[in-house]
C-alpha cells in the first residue's frame, strides 16, 4: 500500500499558499508512515497505548472534517461534549482503531477526500478572519472564538502531532522511519 498519495493541487497565493503548503507537508508525513503496509499491520497496536496507524488516519480525518464544518457552520457542527453518551464515547474510541471491514486503502481515500475539501476551502473562503464561538468543552476556555485561520493552524498542529505519533508506531512495527 502506498501511503504517499497526494491531494488535488489548489491554486493560492500568500497566506493561503503557506497554509496549504504546511498542511500538505504534515499530511504527507502522516500518510507516509503507512507506506507498504497491509491492513493487518495498519490495525496493529505496536506500543502500550491503544493507537494504530489506520486509527490515527481515521482520527485525523474526522478531526479535520469536523473543524472544517466548524468554519462553515459554527459551533453547531461540533458535538455537545457535555451530553456525550456511552455510545458516543465508544464511537469516539473506535475512531482510533481500524475496525473489521475497514481497509487502509479506504481510510486513506477518505482522508484524501477530506483533504481535498479542506484545500478547496482554504483557497476559496472569502475571509480567514471569519470566526465562531468555540463550543463548551473542558479543554476550551469559556467564551473564546476562533477565526478560520486559527482553526486551520490548529488542524495543522494536530496533524503534525499525530504524524509524530504515527512515526513512533511505524518504527515500533517494523523499524521503518519517516525521516532519518
Amino acid at each position: 500500500m502506498n501511503g504517499t498519495t497526494t491531494t488535488t493541487t489548489v491554486a493560492a497565493t500568500g497566506e493561503r499558499a503557506d497554509l496549504l503548503d504546511q498542511i500538505g507537508k504534515q499530511r504527507h508525513f502522516l500518510r507516509f508512515t503507512t507506506r507498504d503496509l497491509t491492513d493487518e499491520q495498519a490495525a496493529r497496536r505496536t506500543t502500550a497505548g491503544e493507537l494504530c496507524l489506520g486509527g490515527l488516519i481515521k482520527h485525523v480525518t474526522s478531526c479535520e472534517r469536523t473543524w472544517v464544518d466548524f468554519i462553515l457552520e459554527g459551533p453547531s457542527a461540533m458535538p455537545d461534549f457535555a451530553d456525550m453518551t456511552q455510545e458516543d464515547l465508544e464511537r469516539r474510541t473506535d475512531e482510533f482503531k481500524l475496525l473489521p471491514g475497514e481497509t487502509l486503502a479506504g481510510v486513506l481515500a477518505d482522508y484524501a477526500e477530506t483533504a481535498r475539501r479542506t484545500d478547496e476551502l482554504i483557497a476559496a473562503l472569502p475571509d480567514l478572519d471569519v470566526s465562531h464561538p468555540l463550543p463548551e468543552a473542558p479543554w476550551f476556555e469559556a467564551g473564546l472564538s476562533w477565526s478560520a485561520r486559527r482553526v486551520l493552524l490548529h488542524v495543522i498542529a494536530e496533524t503534525a502531532q499525530h504524524a509524530g505519533h504515527a512515526d513512533i508506531l511505524r518504527e515500533s512495527l517494523d523499524g521503518a522511519k519517516s525521516m532519518g
